[in-house]
């Protein structure tokens, strides 16, 4: 089928919370829209929707592709565009919907989904600039917005010494306040966004979903997760205790999630498992043995993969069950700060470890992954000799990060995601961090 007939635009209405749809047009005059944007996908949830109706709001022009029934239940603004092409087609359609709509900039969340890993091609192609959102490189209160890529396509240096110099000529970081953030929200959400998809499969009959499981049964996880709730926080609660009261040294290993395209395509592993068991094998051979290791279950992750059982069956295997740990539920930070080493493959929660000066190793592509501010001589040698970052070197990392492509906010409130879309306008206008 032609590219010309994989798109059609849709103009669904409007609810009570939306903004005035056509600025010029809501205020009688007929000054033209700034920038012409082109959102993909985003995070399941409010989020696009929030961000175009901010976009809209500050006189730009907005479109949105929607590749299955999840995106659109989530959009529901004006500009959407319905794309049932198959993979193969989105290249050429991509750039028929760029050219006839003159499109500026285009937005995305992850830059290593299967459509937006073409995207980013024909972008680079058509001189247009693509916009990433992604976890936070740092935790608490920041969520990243970078451009061109993030993590392993990131185009920041590795060089220390760059980042001492560059954060010299910077100003201080304005302060700003925490933003609530509800795992109840995000999980049911994600539920929404799954039930649509598969309710609408017949209308996007090319939709494969870059996550490995069928929407019904990720959809089930959150359910059973949900569920176990209440006797997961009891047995994270007796362990956070026991850490807190022993003398023993414990190492942290916080899993990411299994759809993490990050570790894909920026690890050297197929998946979460293939870590867990190199991990687990290192420190059997290698840890000092009073040394405890702690498996922090990844607080988004959906309950398909019984991680515990993962675990406890490794380190059977590897003769170490009676020193590993397995954590379920809980803040991370308190465990963090106490522990005398942090693994990792590309978490963010590497940078979590780094600001409270606990050694991180990287196990994969990660944007911190640089000298003075991670170990850098190997896995196996971590358990006896961590290297710990060196205070002034990732100090002024951080700063050129939030200077370059950290925004204030989160993603699972509305005043988290008021402050995210804000920023996230002002910095697409060349602004820099607003006041608060």
């Amino acid at each position: 089928m032609p590219a010309s007939r994989q798109t059609r635009a849709v103009d669904p209405g409007r609810d009570d919370d939306s903004a005035p749809l056509d600025p010029a047009r809501a205020s009688g005059s007929d000054v033209p829209s700034k920038r012409v944007v082109l959102l993909l996908q985003g995070l399941m949830g409010r989020l696009f929707r929030r961000l175009g109706q901010e976009l809209i709001r500050s006189g730009h022009r907005v479109y949105k592709v929607n590749f299955n029934g999840g995106d659109r239940l989530f959009w529901r603004l004006p500009g959407g565009i319905e794309y049932r092409g198959s993979l193969e087609e989105w290249p050429d359609s991509l750039a028929e919907i760029i050219r006839e709509r003159g499109v500026t900039d285009v937005v995305l969340f992850g830059d290593c989904r299967a459509h937006h890993l073409v995207a980013t091609k024909v972008c680079r192609e058509l001189n247009v600039p693509v916009h990433v959102f992604e976890e936070g490189y740092v935790r608490p209160d920041w969520v990243t917005l970078e451009l061109g890529g993030v993590n392993g396509h990131s185009s920041l240096p590795r060089d220390p010494e760059w980042y001492r110099r560059t954060a010299a000529a910077l100003p201080p970081v304005p302060k700003h306040a925490q933003v609530p953030s509800s795992f109840r929200r995000r999980a049911l959400e994600g539920l929404a966004y799954n039930v649509a998809d598969v309710f609408t499969r017949g209308g996007y009959p090319h939709w494969t979903t870059h996550r490995p499981w069928h929407p019904l049964v990720e959809g089930m996880g959150w359910v059973r997760k949900l569920a176990r709730g209440k006797r997961k926080r009891q047995s994270a609660a007796e362990l956070i205790a026991r850490l807190e009261t022993s003398e023993q040294p414990y190492f942290l290993f916080p899993l990411q999630l299994a759809s993490d395209a990050q570790i894909r395509l920026h690890s050297p592993f197929a998946g979460v498992g293939d870590a867990l068991r190199l991990i687990l094998e290192s420190f059997a051979r290698n840890a000092p043995k009073n040394a405890r290791l702690v498996v922090k279950e990844h607080p988004l992750d959906n309950g398909v993969v019984d991680w515990r059982r993962e675990t406890e069956s490794m380190a059977k295997l590897f003769e170490v069950a009676d020193r590993v740990d397995y954590l379920p539920w809980g803040d991370i930070v308190p465990v963090a700060a106490r522990a005398r080493g942090t693994v990792t493959i590309n978490s963010t929660s590497g940078t979590l470890a780094l600001a409270m000066g606990v050694p991180v190793v990287a196990l994969g592509q990660a944007v911190y992954d640089i000298a003075d501010i991670t170990h850098q001589t190997g896995l196996d040698r971590f358990w006896t000799d961590p290297q710990a970052p060196d205070p002034e070197t990732f100090a002024a990392f951080r700063r050129v990060l939030v200077e370059r492509c950290l925004i204030p906010g989160g993603f699972f409130s509305d005043e988290a995601l008021d402050k995210v879309v804000r920023h996230a306008v002002a910095r697409f206008e060349g602004r820099g961090l607003l006041p608060e």
